[in-house]
């Protein structure tokens, strides 16, 4: 049964590295040491912990964990009596993360809020076919689903704000 999680562990490891280097523009590495510290959760994980199971090197580990702290993507914390370091993600990471969505969301909610009034205005004043006007329906559900999902992901970025979640 732990092979079986360790295995299921390494894989999510990897796919989820493989998300981060692209969207977080990380090195392969460093991509899999915050996928591994993230599913490690708030116990924290250990920097012979990454060596060993991330099959790299003391120096390219190191080199990594220095960058990630360096991003502001990691934090570290120790235990009394245990000269380890525990290494954990900054919920500081998710919050950004969810402001840079929220930012997208709302460039996107305006310039199709903007094409819609202009489509709105072209139907009303220059076409008069009823077959040649321009269908709003979907900016007007892409707008209020923009508005939903900002709306859903604003209550969630309050609740880690909160410390509702042990992330």
């Amino acid at each position: 049964m732990k092979d079986d999680v360790c295995k299921e562990k390494m894989g999510l490891v990897e796919k989820l590295g493989v998300h981060l280097e692209n969207r977080e523009q990380l090195a392969p590495v460093a991509a899999r040491i915050l996928s591994y510290i993230i599913l490690t959760g708030k116990k924290g994980a250990t920097f012979e912990d990454m060596v060993s199971i991330l099959c790299a090197s003391k120096s390219t580990i190191s080199t990594h964990l220095n960058h990630l702290q360096d991003l502001n993507k990691i934090q570290y914390f120790t235990k009394t009596g245990d000269r380890k370091k525990y290494f954990v993600i900054k919920k500081d990471i998710i919050i950004q993360h969810i402001d840079k969505m929220v930012d997208h969301w709302k460039e996107e909610r305006k310039i199709h809020e903007e094409i819609k009034d202009y489509k709105e205005a072209i139907n009303n004043n220059k076409i008069e076919n009823e077959e040649d006007k321009f269908d709003l329906v979907f900016h007007e559900d892409y707008i209020k689903y923009i508005d939903g999902a900002s709306s859903s992901i604003e209550e969630l970025r309050t609740k880690i704000i909160d410390n509702k979640f042990d992330l």
